[in-house]
């Protein structure tokens, strides 16, 4: 298990894994003594370095490869929180209130760089997650679908308010939104084969759980 943790913690964004050659005191004396490579694979910070021999590296690999939950809960999550990213964007010109504007700020702030990981963790893990049922996820496409999306009626009436009206808008929807990316999340982590995706569904859970106490003291 540690090993299968090391190298999911460096696997996404094709972290390397450094080949640390022979084991013995030297790489020709290894070598000649039959010595076996191994791969250290940096830990976590406050954690050390695990050192994995090459022939095991294919097997860890193997424990932590992403099924089609893995991939459909980011494909629908980019989706998700792209979303959000709009109904925040509407939030600088629209909101009556600072509170308002902050937490959407707060939002923005967090969800984009997370739409640039998954995406970036989508283009190594393309395919359905080798499960070989062919789903792209869990809501075949329908993006709508995914708990608390905004409809696009409820979008035109975000963009048509103004101030107490837009914020108090503003708050139900997002509010919403965020229950259903914790929901998503969790199902995930029930459902999902790989560590990288259980990290992250985990810190959407904990991020978002706390912003929606924060709305919920704004509204």
């Amino acid at each position: 298990m540690r090993h299968r943790r090391a190298l999911a913690s460096v696997v996404p964004l094709t972290a390397a894994l450094l080949l640390a050659g022979c084991t013995g005191s030297d790489t020709s004396d290894g070598a000649e003594g039959g010595g076996e490579a191994s791969v250290i694979a940096p830990g976590k910070p406050g954690e050390e370095a695990a050192t994995i021999p090459a022939d095991e590296v294919d097997e860890a690999r193997g424990e932590d490869r992403p099924n089609s939950a893995d991939v459909s809960y980011m494909r629908d999550m980019v989706e998700h929180h792209g979303q959000a990213i709009v109904m925040t964007g509407l939030a600088e010109k629209h909101a009556g209130s600072k509170d308002v504007r902050r937490i959407a700020e707060r939002i923005a702030a967090g969800q984009q760089p997370e739409i640039t990981v998954m995406e970036a963790w989508l283009e190594e893990n393309p395919g359905d997650g080798g499960d070989g049922d062919g789903h792209a996820g869990g809501h075949e496409g329908d993006h709508g679908a995914m708990p608390g999306m905004a409809s696009e009626a409820d979008l035109d009436r975000l963009r048509a308010a103004r101030g107490a009206e837009f914020d108090e808008l503003f708050l139900e929807l997002m509010i919403a939104h965020h229950q259903g990316a914790v929901t998503m999340a969790e199902e995930v982590l029930g459902k999902g084969n790989n560590e990288y995706v259980e990290q992250l569904a985990t810190g959407v859970i904990a991020q978002q759980v706390s912003e929606i106490g924060r709305m919920e003291k704004l509204g």
